[in-house]
């Protein structure tokens, strides 16, 4: 059923090689910059939030591994929820103050937004 996935293969057009298989590209990720060559901004958000508000943290280059290491650790210091994905991370409530803080105590470049 894995070689089946068609969601993979949207905009492929079809084939009638009958030998024909479709070749995915690999996806590489980048590696993660050290702390002091990051440049983090720091901002909230309440769009298509329900009125709530939460911290985004964007700009960060590196594995999504190391990008969930760092969302745990803010949240942790935080005591709040939150997720990493798609580069950047997401803190429940407004904590720019203390997140600016704790990065730039951890060696990050990191910039308060809006």
């Amino acid at each position: 059923m894995a070689d089946n996935d068609w969601k993979k293969r949207l905009g492929v057009v079809y084939s009638t090689n009958p030998d024909f298989k479709y070749n995915e590209p690999e996806r590489v990720e980048d590696e993660t910059l050290e702390p002091g060559r990051q440049r983090l901004i720091v901002r909230i958000d309440r769009r298509q939030r329900a009125g709530k508000q939460v911290t985004l943290i964007e700009g960060f280059v590196g594995t999504q591994d190391d990008l969930a290491a760092l969302a745990k650790t803010l949240k942790t210091k935080c005591g709040v929820g939150g997720t990493a994905k798609d580069g950047e991370i997401t803190i429940q409530g407004d904590l720019r103050d203390k997140i600016v803080a704790l990065l730039q105590g951890m060696g990050y470049n990191a910039k308060r937004g809006n």
